[in-house]
């Protein structure tokens, strides 16, 4: 039954090749799931894969490199799942998660000059979910997860020095990208519910014990990290969320956005700021290049 629960249908995971991403690939594989995974590192997009198999023998994955921090490589990746998917599964994606994430403690910028956390973090999925969505629509109930953070609470957007060029902190970059992710769900379901059969969810993981912190960071930011993760829950743990919403048939029906532990949570007011949300979405789409109602998605 449990490998049945996901049978016939097509998820893509991006950062699956370690952490909560990979414990969430190997989670679907096992409901049934044909699971197309994206990760940075080609030697490590080779490991998970064969890890995954070894662990599920009977379940079908494959690996997609790229490096989300490259919109060029974000689009070049979605016309690689799109051959993919309609070559071998009808044109249907089901479940879009965008799991990838990065956090950084000093100031760093893409090859597009947009600050690394704020671009991976947010712009990717941005992008991503616009460059799929002729597949997920194929989908009879579609749905796109992204993996937010507890740490948008207390959180606002700072308007005047959106990717803190003047003042960068790393936490609080980290902390606006996973805002950021809030209002681009929240938004994003609005759309969907009005103009398809499309659903968005965001999932919180809570404190993982994973390497994120060990990336892009050095002395006290990088020895609290080490502290901190002692008491973080397992990647298998956090994974179940995600998990949850890609599978279970009763998250169609209802009007949550925010989950935690497999329950709807509520997210932080900012959220729903609707004029928070408009003015986020509108600058997201200068910074990708794209539009949203060319699929039907306008305001």
């Amino acid at each position: 039954m449990e490998e049945q629960l996901m049978g016939g249908k097509t998820v893509v995971v991006t950062g699956a090749t370690s952490g909560i991403g990979l414990a969430t690939a190997l989670g679907l594989v096992q409901k049934g799931a044909y699971v197309i995974g994206v990760g940075r590192s080609k030697a490590k997009c080779t490991e998970a894969e064969a890890l995954i198999k070894t662990t599920a023998p009977k379940t079908a994955i494959t690996f997609f490199q790229a490096d989300l921090a490259s919109q060029k490589q974000i689009r070049e990746l979605a016309i690689k799942i799109t051959k993919k998917v309609r070559a071998e599964r009808n044109g249907v994606l089901d479940v879009l998660i965008n799991n990838a994430g990065t956090y950084c403690s000093w100031f760093m910028t893409t090859d597009e000059g947009f600050e690394l956390q704020f671009a991976v973090n947010h712009l990717a999925p941005f992008l991503l979910t616009h460059q799929l969505l002729p597949l997920l629509m194929a989908a009879p109930n579609g749905r796109v997860i992204s993996v937010s953070s507890g740490s948008h609470y207390g959180t606002i957007l700072y308007w005047k020095d959106l990717q803190l060029r003047k003042h960068y902190n790393g936490l609080w970059a980290y902390k606006q990208s996973k805002l950021a992710n809030l209002l681009f769900i929240a938004e994003l379901n609005r759309r969907f519910v009005t103009n398809s059969t499309l659903r968005a969810y965001a999932a919180d993981p809570g404190l993982v014990n994973t390497e994120i912190g060990f990336k892009n960071t050095t002395g006290l930011a990088h020895w609290v990290w080490g502290k901190r993760r002692r008491k973080g829950r397992r990647p298998e743990d956090a994974a179940a969320t995600s998990i949850f919403l890609a599978s279970d048939p009763a998250v169609q029906k209802t009007d949550a956005i925010y989950w935690k532990d497999c329950k709807p949570t509520p997210p932080s007011r900012y959220v729903n700021r609707f004029d928070a949300r408009q003015r986020l979405w509108g600058l997201s789409e200068k910074m990708c290049g794209v539009k949203y109602a060319d699929y039907g998605l306008g305001s």
